[in-house]
């Protein structure tokens, strides 16, 4: 039966994927968006990690798929700036900052395929999940609040008009 499930949540999240990259309309491919987000929560729960479904269902799901809806029904198609891009120098910068973080990526997963075996203990409950938070990763989870700060940040002053 969790087999079936599996199988089941994969295909809707790989249809849903291909039907948000394949779709020209933004607001159905938000919603496609959201049953892929919700196919993920399934297969984190197959998984046995209730917490992680939960928060994708919440922060994803919800909070998020709301702000992308709102920003698409805010933006006004046609009245994009008409000229040189502005960012194109940030562009340029962000691809082998791109291709580095990829290497990295490459690195860390070669690494944990040839490291030590998966633990045994169950991982997705909200107890488990808080107690690594806030011991074994408590300085990647506080590097993550201050890259989210300053991220937020950066999109105020790129946001602010111009005086």
């Amino acid at each position: 039966m969790q087999v079936g499930v599996f199988v089941l949540a994969a295909l809707i999240g790989v249809g849903s994927a291909l039907g948000l990259v394949l779709r020209r309309n933004p607001v159905h491919g938000a919603l496609f968006l959201v049953v892929n987000l919700g196919s993920i929560a399934v297969l984190y729960l197959t998984l046995g990690a209730q917490f992680l479904a939960a928060a994708q269902v919440i922060v994803y799901a919800g909070a998020i798929m709301v702000l992308f809806v709102f920003a698409i029904m805010v933006l006004i198609p046609g009245k994009e700036e008409i000229g040189p891009d502005p960012h194109r120098r940030a562009r340029l910068a962000a691809l082998p900052v791109g291709a580095l973080l990829f290497l990295l990526l490459v690195v860390v997963v070669a690494r944990r395929w040839t490291g030590p075996a998966a633990t045994t203990t169950v991982l997705g409950t909200p107890d488990a999940v808080g107690r690594l938070l806030f011991t074994s990763y408590l300085f990647p989870f506080e590097l993550t609040s201050v890259l989210l700060l300053a991220a937020m940040v950066g999109v105020l002053v790129l946001t602010r008009r111009r005086a």
